[in-house]
């Protein structure tokens, strides 16, 4: 019988650990506190100037009416860059920061296997993933509830739902931006097997992002935008729509899943064959 099986509760051990670190990272905790931050700031030059046209994206005009399209507005806003940046950081830092610390072989002691260790990692990982896109979302909530108080949703078709139905939408808002920022932090993890750099699989990572945002951008490169990691990040804005086209919300995000799946696969094979040696 392997350690592995001897020690059934050993994987479970190694990822609420790695929740534990990965959440409780002070660079980390700045960072979401900025995410947090975001929506504030956006709600205050709002209200700063309600009664003027700012321009900015579809759902800033609505907010005054509406603090429930804070939130619509503050993922919007942070999609580009700031989740991204946050998703890129941690996942950059996942296995390199323990390389270049001289923990990853410490870990690599313990009764689980590599592959094991890869999915607590990439199970902390995601955990901070969702946690990030959240807390947008909940300062989001709050701040608009704060600002403007939260009423019926007019969707971008015209139409008028509940505010429970409102907010559902914005949960599965939520959950789409979890499963496209995947394949990201999926690119990152095996960035991270390749280096012991931590800052350099850092900067890889959102390089990489930013890299497919400056293709995406490029009208005479059309032909490749669907199949670029970033094209799709913003197409949750087909939840706001009376009739949501769900063929395309699944394969947007079979695509997002399609990366994770091959970066996580690469990084499986480099870091089981990998030789470590600190």
């Amino acid at each position: 019988m392997s350690s592995v099986d001897t020690y059934p509760g050993a994987f479970w051990r190694l990822y609420r650990s790695e929740a534990r670190l990965v959440l409780g990272r002070r660079r980390n905790i700045a960072l979401l506190v900025v995410l947090a931050i975001v929506p504030l700031l956006i709600a205050v030059g709002v209200a700063s100037s309600r009664h003027q046209d700012s321009g900015g994206p579809a759902f800033l005009g609505q907010i005054t009416g509406n603090g429930l399209f804070l939130v619509f507005t503050a993922l919007t806003v942070c999609t580009p860059l700031f989740l991204p940046l946050v998703v890129g950081v941690v996942a950059g830092d996942s296995i390199a920061g323990e390389a270049g610390t001289g923990t990853l072989r410490y870990l690599l002691t313990l009764p689980v296997t590599r592959g094991r260790l890869l999915v607590a990692k990439t199970l902390g990982t995601l955990t901070f993933t969702a946690v990030s896109v959240l807390v947008v979302a909940v300062s989001g909530l709050l701040a608009g509830a704060a600002f403007f108080g939260l009423h019926n949703v007019t969707l971008l078709s015209g139409d008028t739902v509940s505010l429970g139905n409102g907010i559902g939408r914005a949960g599965l808002i939520a959950l789409y931006l979890v499963v496209a920022l995947f394949g990201l932090a999926a690119i990152g993890l095996f960035v991270s097997t390749i280096t012991e750099n931590a800052i350099a699989a850092m900067a890889t990572t959102v390089g990489l992002a930013v890299f497919s945002l400056v293709l995406d951008s490029v009208p005479q490169l059309s032909a490749i935008h669907g199949v670029l990691l970033t094209h799709n990040w913003l197409g949750f804005g087909e939840l706001l729509r009376t009739q949501v086209d769900s063929a395309a919300l699944l394969r947007w995000s079979a695509l997002h899943l399609a990366y994770a799946a091959v970066f996580l696969s690469l990084a499986y094979a480099r870091l089981t064959t990998k030789d470590v040696t600190s």
